[in-house]
């Protein structure tokens, strides 16, 4: 294999994915119109004319993270805290995101935590970490995960967590057609792995008291 297509680009995305050629707006809008016809309607009728154009304009926008770096919204950081050495934590982050299996929304809400060591970042660049990660296609499981692995990576911090909590659309609206139905996932890193007590701080802060359960150290 070439070693250039091994590596990983600073986006977190593979060399060999960052390296495709991207299509043409051309051809991405040809594609579209196939899909339409393929779904059974005219894609020349007025009410869908421009529909091709629309659906690549949207795709912009709800795959932009691609194009970006989560790291560098951590970058910034403050080492002025006034002595703070307790777990902070920002709670109820929507995202919107979409299902890498059959590019459904998945609509939800993300809960991050962390014990700082020396800094802290402003509360708007966790956001915006969500936000890049979310507008990739995902499964919520590595979502989660890569927030939690970003963070603890740039920040150094004596842990992470973070919990993930989603209604994924390809579950409503097809197959078994289930609604209400929501799916948790976590993960904990340093402290929050190690130690009960710290990890039960943020599931309270958070309204999950009790909901996860760590076991052997692992989660």
């Amino acid at each position: 294999m070439d070693k250039a297509l091994s590596n990983k680009s600073p986006g977190g995305r593979s060399a060999r994915a960052s390296a495709l050629e991207r299509p043409s707006r051309a051809e991405a809008e040809a594609a579209v119109r196939t899909l339409i016809r393929w779904a059974g309607d005219d894609p020349a009728r007025e009410g869908l004319r421009a529909t091709p154009a629309r659906v690549v304009r949207a795709y912009e926008e709800w795959f932009a993270g691609y194009a970006e770096d989560p790291r560098e919204y951590l970058k910034r950081t403050f080492e002025e805290t006034g002595g703070y050495d307790e777990v902070v934590v920002l709670r109820d982050i929507r995202f919107e995101s979409h299902c890498e299996h059959h590019i459904a929304p998945i609509i939800g809400r993300i809960h991050i935590g962390y014990l700082p060591r020396n800094r802290v970042v402003g509360i708007s660049k966790l956001a915006r970490l969500v936000e890049v990660y979310a507008r990739r296609l995902q499964i919520q499981e590595k979502l989660t995960a890569e927030i939690a692995a970003c963070l603890d990576a740039v920040l150094k911090p004596h842990g992470v967590a973070v919990v993930a909590e989603a209604t994924h659309q390809c579950m409503t609206t097809r197959g078994v057609h289930k609604t209400g139905v929501s799916m948790v996932t976590s993960r904990m890193l340093g402290v929050f792995r190690d130690h009960a007590e710290t990890r039960q701080e943020f599931l309270t802060a958070i309204g999950m008291r009790g909901a996860i359960h760590v076991a052997n150290g692992s989660g």
